[in-house]
């Protein structure tokens, strides 16, 4: 829906989601590559829409993720979770700037 007030959800409500899942099963497939097995991965993405014209836009998507991982380390941590934000379908199709908060606990 369009309205707060109401049941339900609209498309951008979708495409965060979409954006959401699509980061983390990519970061999720990094993972299990290098043979580590994550104990908790939780993603959030909100998205922020635009006036354009006539219309509106996606500007922005913003990943919020809270990862627990042991033996990992930060930096090889940051470096997994930003490859995955490059690189998973949904960040490549959207033409907005993404950002990505990646906490490691």
């Amino acid at each position: 829906m369009r309205f707060e007030n109401e049941k339900g959800t609209n498309p951008e409500e979708l495409i965060a989601a979409a954006h959401a899942g699509c980061f983390t099963m990519a970061l999720a497939f990094q993972l299990q590559g290098a043979r580590i097995t994550p104990e908790e991965l939780f993603t959030e993405a909100a998205v922020t829409l635009e006036k354009d014209g006539a219309g509106f836009r996606i500007g922005r998507s913003a990943l919020t993720l809270q990862a627990k991982i042991r033996g990992m380390s930060e930096q090889q941590f940051q470096q997994m979770a930003h490859d995955a934000e490059k690189n998973c379908p949904v960040s490549k199709v959207l033409n907005a700037e993404i950002t990505l908060d990646a906490r490691l606990s």
